[in-house]
């Protein structure tokens, strides 16, 4: 099994900008093989400024869709929905653009949407999900690109909160370029076996993101990482595992994710010791630092 390891830029910052190249610099002298990009608003994100940073630092970018107010595929208003879907093409352009296979994320509705339903109204999302994901998926893959579809845990939504509601979520799409990724943090909440769930998800699971069940540092809480190792590698995945959690230093995040303290005195101990513990699970020597000149 080969991985790699990124960082999302959440540790650190929110929006990201096309502005924050020190930041990737950063990043990559961590010794990070990758980096995720969540894309809150895409006007900040010039690809042109970014794309010579990536290839100096030899970072492996990935993207990751931001779902707050605004952005819901099962909205009932058919201007959001489309909204929503033209948020997504801006996705894909800087995918595109930056040479990223796939847009990540709990893209089916938005964050924070979680309602007692009835059945019929359950069903009545679900298909608008799925049909307007169709025709999502059927524009990325015209691009050649996937899409790499997240759930996320009860809280912050109704409608896909475990690995088997994913692939259920892909089948109803039914399309190829449909996909799963996975978050360990949504996982020790709604997973009953987070090594089963992985290998349910088998070659449809293109993207890993790992947080704690506290969304501290990896290795310092209730996780099964022995288990997800195990899983992982039984599927043969060889994608990126990315750390993925929020600076406290943002009032606006920090409150939208529940982070009310530090995990670390410094977000940079945080990615480094996130980092030093999924190197020494999987087995993978650690990544000479990047930069080391200009360090």
């Amino acid at each position: 099994m080969s991985v790699t390891f990124g960082a999302s830029t959440w540790l650190w910052t929110s929006p990201f900008t096309s502005e924050q190249g020190d930041l990737l610099r950063s990043i990559a002298r961590l010794g990070f093989d990758a980096v995720e990009l969540p894309i809150e608003d895409p006007d900040l994100v010039d690809p042109q400024k970014i794309r010579p940073i990536l290839e100096e630092t030899g970072l492996t970018p990935y993207l990751c869709g931001a779902f707050g107010p605004g952005r819901d595929l099962t909205n009932p208003d058919s201007a959001v929905r489309a909204n929503t879907r033209a948020y997504l093409s801006r996705l894909m352009d800087l995918a595109e653009a930056l040479e990223i296979p796939f847009i990540a994320g709990p893209m089916y509705a938005q964050v924070g949407k979680a309602r007692q339903l009835s059945p019929d109204d359950r069903k009545r999302e679900w298909d608008l999900a799925a049909s307007e994901l169709r025709t999502v998926a059927t524009e990325a893959d015209s691009r050649g690109l996937k899409l790499a579809i997240e759930a996320i845990n009860r809280f912050e939504s109704d409608l896909v909160n475990t690995t088997a509601d994913t692939l259920r979520l892909i089948r109803s799409i039914g399309h190829p370029a449909a996909k799963a990724m996975i978050d360990t943090f949504h996982m020790t909440i709604e997973e009953a076996d987070i090594g089963d769930a992985i290998r349910q998800a088998g070659d449809d699971l293109i993207h890993v993101q790992v947080s704690e069940n506290h969304r501290g540092v990896t290795g310092t809480g209730l996780t099964p990482w022995q288990d997800f190792h195990d899983a992982l590698r039984d599927i043969k995945y060889s994608g990126a595992i990315v750390i993925e959690s929020f600076t406290p230093d943002n009032r606006d995040l920090a409150g939208a994710v529940c982070i009310w303290k530090r995990f670390t005195a410094t977000q940079d101990e945080f990615a480094s010791r996130g980092l030093a513990f999924m190197r020494e699970l999987f087995g993978s020597p650690a990544k000479l630092p990047a930069l080391a000149a200009s360090a």
